[in-house]
């Protein structure tokens, strides 16, 4: 089985216990808790990968590391993984579980690249069109990209909402080239 799949499968079941058992905002901040350490330390990333240390090892230095920072149901999953050599997958499952989780909330993780900072009201009003657009929930990250020019640049998964200054630019000059104006 790929890692991926198997990330995907550990992440489901993860999803489908916290939801039985009424800890989805728990285990989702446990989530949170746990991607903040793996972005700010390298050395726990490469304990969870390291081949050397033995199961029971990483299973006490996760605990220690774990317990005061994660709740049960998040100890127990780890600790299983752990048991079972999958703790490689931690980062991957954590991926995988925050977009099952929003897709399942009907949330739409989108990036818009904008040429300048949008105020609040811009930032607002993009939002409610693509909410009004998709019927779901939106949660947007901007990021500035100089190159744009003007207008913005909406992503989401594959699909690009391109409302550019050089985009529009481009259509006008294929309607001139056309012919038809």
């Amino acid at each position: 089985m790929s890692e991926s799949k198997a990330a995907s499968r550990y992440a489901l079941a993860l999803l489908g216990v916290a939801e039985e058992t009424k800890s989805l905002d728990e285990v989702g901040r446990d989530v949170l808790t746990l991607e903040t350490l793996l972005r700010q330390s390298k050395e726990f990333l490469a304990f969870l990968r390291s081949p050397v240390v033995n199961k029971e090892k990483k299973k006490l230095v996760l605990a220690e590391i774990l317990e005061k920072h994660v709740g049960k149901l998040m100890m127990k999953f780890i600790l299983l993984l752990a048991a079972k050599g999958r703790e490689e997958l931690i980062p991957e499952i954590l991926r995988q579980f925050g977009r099952l989780r929003d897709e399942r909330q009907g949330i739409l993780n989108v990036s818009a690249k904008t040429a300048v900072k949008f105020t609040d009201a811009q930032a607002q009003a993009l939002v409610r069109q693509i909410e009004e657009t998709t019927k779901k929930k939106v949660r947007i990250n901007f990021t500035i990209e100089p190159s744009l020019k003007g207008g913005f640049l909406v992503q989401h998964e594959d699909t690009v909402w391109d409302a550019s200054v050089a985009h529009q630019l481009e259509l006008l000059r294929q309607r001139f080239a056309s012919g038809v104006a």
